[in-house]
């Protein structure tokens, strides 16, 4: 008798972790797949996508299952999976993260908001959604959120023994991190325990198309030349969405504009304004940080010698409110 809820045409249960580099994607999709099949005796796989400087861009894990008289002959990315893994929230900016989904399929998603917030952000009107805050608990339990993901997707996806999971957890980090054995279990145990999940219902569901995103230049649309029409580094481009979960935080009356922190900042995230200083020199006084060009690397904050920047955890609108835009005339110019 199969354990498998469902199947698509081929005999698979597919499930897809929309992610970012650093995050852990891969790993839980390598955990994941291991526990159907050495727990369950399930025929499984994994593998993921991800471009070549894989931290904080960002990253799809795929897993399918099947019945052990079926053979997986299929190693194409999955476009229409019965279950989502959403592990960062900044996702939606870029990426159609429910894309293909199954009409009666189930999203995952990591965020400390309502069900209700989520489901609007999504656009999802059936399909059952579930939401656990996996940063939270990674940060309490001084580990990382794939775990605490993995958790939640064991209770969503009942048909799967939690003690084969664990059983993994326990191989997988014992040889090389025995210390961080017993806190993976805890934050396992805590995405099991406190994800929210509820199905909604339509009279007629249908399935979500899937969208290939397919490049813009070919071998028969490429400028002579090669030309690069985008500019090479990150002005006028929002990387906020490969944000970890954590921002630098300025506090102006700390500041002594030493400009340690534009020094080691890759992507021009502080903004500066001449003024001048006690005796009426000019000098260029930090106003805040441009969060759109901040990707959460944190380097600012280990050059601050009087802890003007600190870190905090990125809460939802923090960004939006705290940031001072930054003007490029030069990009801009060349934009028009």
């Amino acid at each position: 008798m199969s354990i498998l809820p469902k199947t698509n045409s081929l005999g698979f249960f597919e499930i897809r972790l929309e992610s970012i580099g650093g995050l852990g994607a891969n790993l839980a999709g390598k955990m994941l797949a291991e526990a159907g099949v050495l727990g369950h005796g399930l025929n499984g796989s994994n593998f993921s996508s991800y471009g070549s400087e894989k931290k904080g861009t960002p990253v799809k894990a795929f897993i399918r299952f099947c019945e052990p008289e079926v053979e997986i002959r299929a190693h194409s990315p999955i476009e229409e999976p019965h279950v989502i893994g959403i592990f960062h929230e900044a996702l939606y900016k870029t990426v159609d993260v429910t894309s293909g989904l199954q009409p009666d399929g189930i999203v995952l998603v990591n965020s400390e908001r309502s069900i209700e917030e989520v489901k609007k952000e999504l656009d999802l009107d059936h399909r059952t959604l579930a939401v656990v805050d996996a940063m939270t608990i990674a940060v309490e339990e001084n580990s990382r959120l794939n775990t605490a993901m993995l958790g939640a997707l064991y209770r969503v996806l009942d048909f799967l023994d939690v003690d084969n999971m664990r059983d993994i957890i326990r191989q997988t980090f014992e040889n090389k991190y025995p210390h961080l054995v017993e806190a993976n279990l805890r934050t396992f145990n805590r995405g099991y325990e406190e994800v929210k999940f509820q199905s909604f219902e339509v009279l007629a569901a249908v399935q979500k198309p899937f969208e290939r995103n397919l490049p813009r230049l070919g071998y028969e649309t490429q400028e002579i030349g090669g030309i690069i029409s985008a500019q090479a580094n990150s002005i006028e481009k929002d990387l906020s969405g490969s944000r970890q979960g954590f921002i630098p935080a300025f506090e102006l009356e700390k500041c002594i504009n030493c400009t340690h922190c534009d020094t080691v900042c890759p992507d021009f995230c502080f903004v500066w304004e001449e003024g001048e200083d006690k005796r009426g020199r000019k000098q260029m006084f930090l106003q805040g940080i441009d969060y759109n060009y901040c990707k959460g690397c944190l380097k600012c904050i280990e050059v601050c010698p009087t802890s003007a920047l600190t870190e905090i955890r990125e809460t939802l609108g923090f960004s939006d409110e705290h940031r001072v835009k930054q003007h490029f005339p030069y990009a801009e110019g060349v934009m028009k």
